[in-house]
């Protein structure tokens, strides 16, 4: 090895080493200063630019890339990012325990609590070491790949380094931003004149979306595993062994999780923080608890939303007193009317608040809200503003209180109640007292007290009502409710229209050029020239961004039709399950209810979509304007048909395919591939290194093959 490639090598592991005690568990060890690493790093430039035949991806010089990105591509996660169910006290972390333990029974396991951070989620995975993308979470199925951001991180490390390293590991984490660096970006906007950012979650989500990465590495944001995606085998047993390994391998993890025997050391270690979180550098919003043992999350599983073996316990929201100073409504995208409080401006959490939600106006009926009234407002897990009390003893005497409206500010249609489920009455306490007074409830039959209000209200009479607590504008026409319709179907997680922000809808809608979704595929070029903020590059833009819509496959359009009930992930299942358009069609309520994780709500709403005159023409027209209605996984290998109906786990390493492309495989043959093994599984495929799974379903009796009759099955 010559000279200058050693020194190149011996300077390439001084900086991983000052990266990892700068971003790692014991930032207090770093041992030189900004000026000194950054004088390591330009004599490592010096010397690659000499010898530029050893620069590899892998150098920290090649973290920031000069060369602008052009968008950010959807990538489909290889194992799902699940939400965590949230809870706000110690009772309901009990209740958790309880139903970890009637699955568990007497088997000894643990808990590990880490903080919560109030960052991105974000997968990185490596291959053979190697970090070859990063994606956001999105809707737990896909999400942006942002790589050539993530890489000017310096806390990411873009080569695991030690023994034991598996060939693929995903590691799931959260990106943040260090306050200190984001106070300092702060400051260096306001004296640039630009707006300070509001927050540092709001701020590094916007940064992690930036077309220059340069950008990116200036803002200084930092990374720490919390989590696991896919891997080709499992170097530990357990969560908290595999952040002992993360750590040997240069992975930042939190030095504050902490392994505990007991529920009750849990809460013990969640009051803990309580004072310790302000001086960790970073916004945390609570404790995630998250059993353990591995093979005990694979057996208690999860729902279509959230894993059942880990739970979110959420700190108490920052409160602050203001003076209202009026209230109006917004109308959301399915006709929801929200009413909306404008205070005085109040700090919260480090963030300038001056308006808030009042959920729904039986709430403001109940607060007897008045202009002038001083109320209490908060930020509900930190982070919706929301109002929860009137100061009585500041209350403004003799002004008309704020009156619930009776039609649609933007089209006058009469407003309606939303109307219980069939053979369901709507309920509430009529005590003005009551703390759920305000919450319409609905159930078979009225309790008879208020105690039937999610068990927690003053044990008063309850009383009838007309309709549930939701006032809605049932025109469909409402131009308030297309706009919001319109922004959410360009939005990045449907059709990923780019250009086609706020403004630029409503310059559309309001200039009579697109009043329903397929008008976008026919828009006019020479009548785009001249709205508001819109000249011939912005209106070639739009038009193109608009085209490349077109082929974002089945899943993209189920989800950006704003189905009631039917999210992003409910939108992947039913375009795996039947494929195109057509068939989704012609589906029957108790055929969509039958699909895994398609619940009968969710299929009552498809299905009544599908049957409306608005649904048909929306369907119709978006067809015969050239919208791809077929799924993109139709055209992945497989035979058609083979695995119809079947319930199929991959486990262990394949010669052949990814996790990936296994999947889609099972998919296009009409399979479902599933990520746990059960009595309902129709079989498991077993690779290399095959693990609990494989075991679990030969306990099962559920039948296990090998990759060779895999493929001799698929076809």
């Amino acid at each position: 090895m010559s000279d200058a490639a050693q020194r190149i090598k011996e300077l390439r592991e001084i900086i991983a080493h000052h990266d990892k005690l700068y971003y790692g568990q014991l930032p207090l060890l770093v041992e030189i200063s900004d000026r000194e690493y950054d004088g390591l790093l330009a004599e490592l430039k010096m010397l690659e630019a000499e010898h530029p035949a050893l620069i590899t991806p892998q150098s920290p010089t090649q973290r920031v890339a000069g060369k602008p990105i052009d968008g950010f591509e959807s990538v489909a996660h290889a194992v799902a990012m699940l939400s965590i169910d949230n809870t706000y006290n110690a009772e309901e972390v009990r209740e958790f325990d309880a139903r970890i333990r009637k699955i568990v029974g007497d088997r000894a396991f643990h808990y590990l609590a880490d903080p919560k951070i109030d960052g991105v989620a974000c997968s990185l995975r490596y291959e053979s070491g190697r970090l070859v993308q990063a994606v956001t979470r999105g809707d737990g199925l896909t999400g942006d790949d942002v790589t050539t951001n993530v890489r000017t991180i310096r806390s990411v490390p873009l080569e695991l380094t030690g023994a034991g390293v598996p060939d693929v590991l995903e590691v799931r984490g959260e990106i943040y931003w260090p306050l200190a660096d984001f106070d300092a970006c702060n400051k260096r906007r306001q004296a640039a004149g630009e707006d300070k950012f509001a927050n540092p979650r709001n701020g590094c989500a916007g940064t992690l979306k930036q077309h220059e990465p340069g950008i990116v590495a200036e803002r200084k944001l930092a990374f720490l595993a919390h989590g696991l995606g896919e891997m080709s085998e499992r170097p530990a047993a357990s969560a908290s062994g595999i952040n002992e390994r993360l750590a040997e391998w240069g992975v930042p993890t939190s030095s504050y999780g902490r392994v505990c025997k007991t529920i009750d050391e849990v809460l013990e270690v969640i009051g803990e923080w309580l004072t310790l979180r302000s001086e960790v550098g970073y916004e945390t919003d609570g404790f995630v608890v998250k059993v353990d043992e591995l093979d005990l999350r694979d057996e208690i599983g999860a729902t279509s939303r959230y894993p059942r073996w880990c739970i979110a316990y959420k700190y108490e929201s920052e409160q602050a007193e203001t003076v209202l100073l009026g209230v109006d409504f917004q109308v959301g995208r399915t006709g929801k009317a929200t009413p909306v409080a404008h205070f005085e401006p109040v700090q919260l959490g480090g963030t300038t608040v001056s308006n808030a939600s009042l959920h729904n106006f039986d709430r403001v009926d109940h607060l007897a809200l008045r202009v002038g009234d001083t109320i209490v407002v908060e930020k509900a897990g930190e982070i919706i503003p929301q109002v929860v009390s009137v100061v009585a003893e500041k209350r403004v005497t003799g002004g008309p209180l704020v009156a619930t409206p009776s039609e649609c500010p933007e089209c006058q249609t009469p407003l309606e109640r939303d109307k219980p489920k069939e053979g369901h009455v709507a309920f509430r306490c009529v005590n003005a007292d009551c703390e759920r007074h305000m919450e319409r409830r609905q159930l078979s039959k009225a309790p008879e007290t208020c105690r039937g209000l999610r068990g927690r209200g003053c044990d008063g009479p309850v009383e009838i009502v007309d309709g549930m607590v939701a006032l809605r504008c049932p025109n469909p026409e409402c131009p308030a409710q297309f706009r919001e319709r319109l922004g959410f179907f360009a939005g990045r997680d449907q059709m990923d229209i780019e250009n086609l922000g706020p403004a630029v809808v409503d310059s559309l809608v309001d200039s009579d050029l697109v009043k329903h979704f397929a008008d976008l595929y026919r828009l006019p070029p020479g009548k785009l020239v001249g709205l508001d903020r819109m000249g011939v590059k912005s209106a070639t833009n739009l038009l193109e961004a608009i085209e490349k819509s077109k082929s974002r496959g089945l899943a993209r359009v189920i989800a950006a039709l704003g189905i009631r009930h039917a999210g992003g992930r409910a939108a992947g299942v039913l375009a795996r399950e039947f494929g195109d358009i057509e068939k989704l069609r012609a589906a029957t309520v108790e055929a969509l209810t039958e699909i895994d994780e398609i619940g009968p709500a969710i299929a009552q709403s498809v299905y009544d979509f599908f049957h409306s005159e608005a649904g048909k023409k929306t369907i119709d027209s978006l067809t015969e304007a050239g919208v791809q209605m077929t799924a993109a996984s139709q055209t992945s290998p497989g035979s058609p048909g083979a695995f119809e109906g079947k319930t199929i786990v991959v486990t262990g390493t394949l010669e052949s395919f990814s996790r990936r492309e296994a999947k889609e495989a099972i998919q296009s043959a009409g399979g479902r591939a599933s990520s746990s093994v059960s009595s309902k599984t129709d079989f498991v495929v077993a690779g290399a290194a095959a693990g609990s799974k494989a075991a679990k379903a030969e306990s099962l009796g559920v039948e296990v093959i090998d990759e060779a009759e895999f493929k001799k099955r698929l076809g």
